[in-house]
């Protein structure tokens, strides 16, 4: 009758380690979907940083009247990279009240929204438009925002899919002891 009972406790703590196993397996899995989708997004906003960087330093002289709107953009260019080197650290993480990712899609809409202000400006000027170092950044700059709202939403998919797992009842049981985190949405 001992043996009955121990082997019975056996199984179940049998299946429980290859359930465990498997919940590990299937959230690592869709936590290296979202650090993929991160890394797309990552290299997008390093090349419109760098493209940015060219326009402004093409067009500091000539439009040094609007010096305003030029230090607007690169104070928001400023706190972009800072909020992007943050979560570059890890687009998942384990402390509820911090929101590395929220932090980077607020500095993203005050980039894009004093974007248009410069773009305005150069567009306005003939002259800058024939210049090839200005020509070169602004048409990458024209032709990154579709690219970076296609990595946008496969990098919010992405979280979706991990956070909606570690939610799920059973996981959410396994999510404290295996070091589930929350991913961040754009």
């Amino acid at each position: 009758m001992l043996m009955d009972d121990w082997l019975w406790w056996a199984g179940l703590l049998a299946v429980l380690v290859l359930w465990s196993l498997g919940v590990h397996n299937r959230v690592t899995a869709l936590k290296a979907a979202v650090l993929g989708a991160w890394a797309q997004m990552d290299a997008l906003l390093r090349e419109r940083a760098q493209a940015l960087a060219s326009l402004l330093q093409a067009v500091e002289t000539p439009l040094a009247s609007e010096s305003a709107a030029l230090g607007a953009v690169q104070a928001a260019q400023a706190q972009t990279v800072a909020a992007a080197d943050v979560v570059r650290r890890g687009p998942v993480v384990s402390d509820p009240a911090a929101d590395p990712v929220a932090d980077l899609a607020k500095a993203d809409a005050v980039l894009a929204a004093v974007m248009v202000r410069l773009l305005a400006l150069v567009e306005q000027q003939p002259a800058l438009l024939a210049d090839t170092a200005v020509a070169g950044p602004l048409a990458a700059l024209k032709a990154l925002p579709a690219r970076l709202d296609f990595a946008r939403q496969l990098f919010n998919t992405a979280s979706a899919a991990y956070n909606g797992a570690t939610q799920q009842f059973p996981t959410r049981l396994l999510r404290s002891l295996l070091r589930f985190g929350r991913a961040g949405r754009l």
